[in-house]
């Protein structure tokens, strides 16, 4: 064993970075006998530096993040402040001053992925960030590595705990959106401003970077389709019990049938309770991956969490440092195959669509012929009168696969209608 240190930068030190620096201390021993040499932690970067951080020694302690990674002697960075500044500038930093880097940073990587793993192959140095995608389970590793032989078709999955918390209580108790929110606040599962998650701007930044990695192509966080989910509501949830299903936040990456293409997308959708995924409870992330060869895979565990999270960037540090003492650098980015990503109106799936009608006759054949005009195939319609006795009724229609954008002329002609009232709601019918 190599007796000189491997020295690590730590960038941020909160729920994840102080677990981080921990298992560096208490494992210290197990690592060096991973790697091949002892790691060290060499400085720690945070924005408060009279913060008592137990078991980190007070002198690695700055507040100069720049100063740190330029030092020179860093063999590792492990960033993991989040957001894009200054996080962009000081990975880039290290790349030119020696250091590879280790991070769990989603929406930079969505972001400017590209334009890192450019510069990092330049350098000659590692880009890794497995907890940059839901948290401790292994998946980026597999997709970029075990099934690089493979084609992968589809990666479907619940990336955000969260998201999955808020659904699973809605449906499990018949709680509303706010109710389950402010229990998931209470317990630690939701921020104390939940945009990020419900609206799903976390989960898409996960989706175009599992896209890129899965099929090889560059997908950017704009690229990828978003809707949030809070406008599901029980009456979602009773409806999608009655066709045996419940209701999940997805990211969905697909490659099309034909191969030329890709699409990347978040919204909520409907799943049959026979799916892997209707099972995913509470917080815990699960991912769904299609291909070729493999076949179906499903990969699972907690999605979030300090120590979850610390458990994969670890597993990113020890790769990296045993590339260092081999001289090596590990897979680079795979975006070789520069497919075009589609969009949305091109992605084609099930539609549950809830009608708010005149309880008269001849409506229900006027909302099929709106539907055949725009050539969607409808599978099965279900009216029922209001209890209140009033003169409305609510009508769902569920449709065959139809592209995106059929059905959104579809929806747009039944508003027009002098007998629909209203759209009460549309979800997709995924996983089937």
């Amino acid at each position: 064993m190599r007796t000189r240190p491997l020295k690590v930068a730590l960038l941020g030190c909160g729920v994840v970075g102080s677990e981080v620096a921990r298992i560096m201390t208490t494992h210290a021993d197990d690592l060096a006998a991973r790697i091949g040499a002892p790691v060290e932690l060499a400085g720690v970067a945070v924005r408060r530096p009279s913060k008592v951080r137990e078991g980190i020694d007070p002198t690695l302690v700055t507040t100069d993040a720049t100063a740190l990674v330029k030092r020179g002697d860093i063999d590792v960075v492990v960033e993991v402040i989040g957001g894009i500044e200054p996080a962009r500038s000081l990975i880039t930093t290290a790349f030119e001053h020696g250091a590879s880097v280790v991070s769990a940073n989603k929406a930079l990587l969505a972001q400017d992925g590209a334009a890192l793993h450019a510069l990092a192959q330049e350098q000659g140095r590692d880009l890794y960030y497995e907890a940059a995608v839901a948290g401790a389970i292994p998946l980026i590793r597999p997709l970029r590595e075990s099934l690089a032989g493979d084609k992968v078709n589809r990666v479907l999955g619940i990336v955000n705990g969260t998201t999955n918390f808020i659904l699973d209580k809605m449906d499990s108790t018949g709680a509303g959106y706010q109710e389950a929110l402010d229990e998931a606040t209470a317990l630690g599962y939701a921020e104390a401003d939940p945009t990020a998650d419900v609206e799903g701007f976390d989960a898409a930044a996960k989706a175009a970077i599992l896209a890129g990695i899965a099929f090889h192509t560059r997908v950017r966080l704009d690229d990828v389709y978003r809707e949030g989910m809070i406008e599901v509501t029980s009456a979602d949830f009773a409806s999608a019990k009655a066709m045996g299903c419940t209701i999940k936040l997805l990211a969905i990456c697909e490659r099309a049938a034909d191969g030329g293409s890709v699409t990347a997308r978040v919204h909520p959708a409907m799943i049959p309770l026979s799916h892997p995924l209707a099972s995913v409870r509470g917080a815990y992330n699960a991912v769904f991956v299609e291909s070729d060869a493999a076949g179906q895979l499903m990969f699972y565990g907690p999605g979030a969490g300090g120590a979850p999270t610390a458990s994969a960037v670890l597993g990113d540090l020890v790769a990296v440092c045993r590339n260092k003492l081999s001289g090596a650098t590990g897979p680079g980015d795979s975006a070789y195959t520069q497919l075009p990503v589609s969009p949305m109106g091109d992605v084609v799936t099930r539609y549950h669509i809830s009608l708010d009608v005149a309880d008269k006759p001849g409506v229900l054949a006027q909302v099929a012929t709106v539907f055949a005009e725009h050539g969607v195939s409808i599978d099965t319609v279900r009216q029922q009168g209001r209890q209140d006795g009033g003169g409305d009724a609510s009508l769902v229609v569920v449709t065959h696969r139809a592209s995106d954008a059929s059905l959104t002329g579809t929806v747009e002609a039944l508003r027009n209608l002098d007998t629909v009232r209203g759209v009460a709601s549309i979800m997709r019918v995924e996983g089937e």
